[in-house]
This record gives structure tokens, sequence and C-alpha cells, in this order.
């Protein structure tokens, strides 16, 4: 199968730099999965799970909230605010951050920037969760 250059960076630095046969994740529009050859685009991230194949046909998930993803000219960069591999999450870590986002969400006297705040939380909680829990795909 074709490959094409992925570049994947975070506000940490380079998290992946390598030749793949194929990057699907989320974005603002719904799922979107890009191939070698694919025309020019650029598009802002949601929130959700990506999964890179790489040259030998292992795929890699991970957890990728917000950013952008272009692929021009044949080179795919990923330019995530939050872009974490499936095994460096800590399924405890995320367990404690849904159960703190519920508890707030739980609180009557929240006003809305608060209320949107605490969603945002529980929604970034369930994806770790959700990306550290499944071992296969």
């Amino acid at each position: 199968m074709a490959t094409f250059p992925l570049k994947i960076m975070t506000p940490d630095g380079v998290a992946f730099d390598g030749a793949v046969t194929s990057v699907s994740c989320r974005t603002i529009n719904g799922q979107l999965q890009l191939l070698a050859r694919h025309i020019d685009i650029c598009t802002a991230l949601g929130m959700g799970e990506a999964h890179i194949k790489l040259e030998d046909g292992t795929v890699r998930r991970a957890a990728c909230m917000g950013g952008m993803l272009s692929m021009l000219g044949g080179e795919c960069h990923l330019l995530a605010t939050t872009f974490e591999w499936a095994d460096a999450i800590d399924a405890e870590r995320a367990a404690r951050s849904k159960a703190r986002a519920e508890v707030l969400l739980a609180q009557k006297n929240l006003d809305k920037r608060d209320m949107q705040l605490a969603e945002a939380r529980l929604r970034r909680a369930l994806v770790r969760s959700s990306v550290a829990a499944r071992k296969d795909i």
C-alpha cells in the first residue's frame, strides 16, 4: 500500500514523524481518513480517537483533541492541542478526571461558563478513558 509522510506536533513537541498508509481522526465535521495521494485539505480537529496505520500494517491509536489537520502536496501535518498515544494514557487518572467532572456537573449553581468547562472536561476524560480501555481496534 502507498505511504505518505506524516508529522504529528503538539505544544510539547513532535509526537510522530514518519511514513504511514493512513490517518483517521475526528474533525469538527466528523470522522476523516486520509490515504496517499489524497487531495489537498485543511480542517479543524474535533475531539476523539485517532488511528495511524504504519507501513508495516500496525495501527496505533491515540486520544486527539483540537488542532488542525492538513494534507498539502502529499504531506500530512496534524497539529494537535492534545495528542496522547493509547499506551501512554493513565486510565486511572482519566477515570478520576471523569469523576471530578461529573461532580461539577451535578452542582445546581454552576453558571454557563463553568458548565461548559465541566462538560469539556468530561468529554476529554471520556475520550481518554475510551482510548485507554480498548486494547485492539
